[in-house]
Parts: structure tokens; sequence; C-alpha cells
């Protein structure tokens, strides 16, 4: 298969309703995708990255930036046959967190065209040994008012989901409301996270403890800024409790997870496709995690058109032994969509494998171009 152009598409993916967490206040995101064009327009592939500023450093511009780079290489497989130069050419980009978004949107995109010349799924190019047939997704609940909350969670109850990711932020007497809100509104029947996003302080973290003790809150996500001194003294006082610590923006990249192997803060990860470069560099940085006994989720960056969740789909079921799954929330939050299909999960947050070739969705013309920003093409 002869690969003979790349066009970058700069997207806005407008949100049904806004979505705050203690970093950002949202109506839209911004994401990159890739089309590769091959065979003279017989095969498109896509793939999507989702840069995050305060994630791995990246914002749409340098992701572009970055994939017109990578396309330069000599290891950019122009003529495009076997999964081994797909691998092949991201082993040969330098690691780190601060290209991730870029070799997410240009792997899947290598992914979905591979895929669709040879007639498979993509799912059919990774080892099956931790494969699942469904998976089940948890839901997310923003940081906002309390009526907004009610009619969240009464939603996610209509869907029959009782895993539950809540969105906290400095304020602890508003953390204290939403907190109460939701346990009144599940009526104590649910597995609830909180995920912070680096927002507590030394004070602040240990002000939350004896709510997170009564309202039985199983795990604490990123609850300091990276390298934050006291982690160490808040996270042996979540352990004493049996609550888990997990990290997410502290792991990007396997580097990441060899320090916090290495120190014994977190005993969870949050791995996502476009914050950690990917399939070929998620399912490394999987392969340590398990080797070392740390527990992990596979999640997703908020706003991922159907592109991305079909991609992070593909992750969620190779990994059976993940604790939770977060994502495919399309028909729910964006208003919209790239996709012709509805990648969204079902009653229950019940999710299976999407059939066709490469990502097992097509991409519709008309609606990428409703969310394009500006496109750029580059002949091979």
């Amino acid at each position: 298969m002869r690969i003979n152009k790349v066009i970058l598409h700069q997207v806005r993916l407008p949100f049904s309703f806004d979505f705050s967490h203690s970093l950002r206040k949202r109506s839209y995101v911004n994401n990159i995708i890739v089309e590769i064009i091959a065979e003279h327009g017989e095969i498109t592939g896509y793939g999507e990255g989702a840069p995050r500023s305060y994630v791995t450093g990246e914002s749409p511009d340098s992701t572009a930036k970055s994939i017109r780079h990578f396309i330069q290489k000599d290891t950019f497989p122009r003529e495009l046959n076997n999964i081994s130069q797909v691998w092949n050419f991201i082993d040969n980009i330098t690691s780190g967190r601060e290209h991730n978004a870029a070799i997410c949107a240009l792997e899947t995109a290598l992914l979905d065209a591979l895929g669709k010349s040879q007639d498979r799924n993509v799912i059919e190019y990774f080892s099956k040994d931790f494969i699942a047939d469904n998976v089940y997704y948890g839901a997310a609940i923003p940081l906002d008012s309390t009526k907004k909350i009610i009619e969240l969670c009464g939603l996610i109850k209509e869907q029959k989901i009782n895993k539950v990711r809540l969105k906290l932020g400095k304020n602890f007497e508003q953390n204290k409301e939403i907190i109460e809100t939701v346990h009144s509104v599940f009526e104590g029947n649910h597995d609830l996270r909180v995920d912070i996003n680096c927002s507590w302080d030394r004070n602040l973290a240990f002000k939350h403890i004896p709510l997170i003790k009564k309202y039985k809150i199983k795990v604490v996500e990123q609850p300091m800024m990276p390298n934050e001194p006291d982690l160490a003294d808040f996270a042996d006082s979540m352990q004493k409790e049996g609550v888990i610590l997990m990290a997410d923006e502290s792991a990007c990249s396997l580097g990441d997870m060899e320090k916090i192997a290495k120190e014994g803060y977190y005993k969870m990860i949050n791995v996502r496709l476009s914050k950690c470069g990917g399939f070929r560099n998620s399912l490394k940085i999987i392969g340590y995690l398990r080797m070392k006994g740390i527990l992990f989720q596979v999640g997703c960056q908020l706003g991922e058109s159907g592109i991305l969740s079909a991609a992070g789909r593909v992750l969620c079921l190779l990994c059976r032994d993940a604790v939770y799954y977060d994502g495919c929330y399309d028909q729910y939050m964006l208003k919209e969509n790239t996709t012709v299909e509805n990648v969204s999960f079902g009653l229950g947050g019940k999710a299976g494998p999407l059939k066709g070739p490469g990502l097992g969705v097509k991409v519709s013309h008309q609606k990428l171009k409703n969310v394009c920003n500006g496109s750029h093409s580059i002949s091979i």
C-alpha cells in the first residue's frame, strides 16, 4: 500500500454542556485529526490526538508541527504492507511526553489505513493474552452546580451505571456538597473515584480525609502537582485508610512509570491513548505495570471524537485486567462528531468490539468539514 498524502485537520469539537474540572472549564476542545490517503484515494485512514497543554505540554499547533516532522523521517512507512513497519516507526521516535498526542494521531491513522488495506480490524494486530469480549465503562461528573450534578446523576442511574468518577477542586465546602449530593442520589450504591487534577496542597488534602473515609471513596486521582514533596505523607495516610492513589498527569511515559514504581506513592495509573503516545507506548506502559503489580485503568481525554473513542475501545478490550474504563461518551458529550457510527457505550456502560476493518468506524467528510478549523496537506 503506497501512502500518497497526509492531511492534518485542526478540529474544534463543541460540547453539549460545559464540562469543568479544577484546571479548565470547557465548552469545546481542539483536537488534531490525521487523514492518510493511500493508493491514490482507494484507502483512507484516520487517527486522532488530543493535545492538552496541562498534561503533556502540547498544543494543536505544536502537535501538527511534530507530525509534519515525523512524516519526514526515513522510518516513516511510505510503502506500508506490514504491522512491523508501524512499530519500527513509532519505536524510532524520541520517548517522553512532549510528542504523545502527535504520535497517537499518526499511529492510529497508520493502523486504520493498514487494517483497511488488509481487511482486518486493528485489534487483530495485538496480543490476545488479556482480551475481553466486552468492557463496562464508568461515568464522569464535572465540577459543577448541585442542580447540574443531580441531573447528571439521574441520567447515569438511568443508564444503570454505578462506577462514577467525580471531579473535585480547591473549594472544600463545594467538594463536600458535591460528594454528599452524589452519595444521596445513588443512595450509597456506587463505586466512587475522585479526580483532583493536581489542585490540592498539603492542608487541603489532609482536610479531605474524613470525607474520603465517610463516603467510602475508593480512589483519589492525582491530588497534587507532579513532584509535590508533601505527596509522600498524604499517600501514607491514604494507604492506611485502604484508599488507592492514582497517577494521571504524573504518568505519561515509561520513564514516569519507572519513577512512580520506585517511589511507591501511586498504586494505580490512568493510561490514556493520547496522553501516553498511542497503542505501542500505552501497551509498553501497561506491560510494565503488570510486571510491577501496579493497578491501572484505561481512560480517555475529555472530548474525544468517534475516531479516538473507537481506538480507545480497542485498548479497553485488550485489557480485561484494567480496574476501570472511561471513554466512549460521544453522544452524551459532543454536539458534533466526526464518525458515521455512534461509538457510545450502551446500557450499564457495556461496550463490545466495533465491526469492520481498521478502527471499525467511517468518518463523514461533511461532519469533519463542520468541525474543521483548518487543514494542511503533505504530499509523500
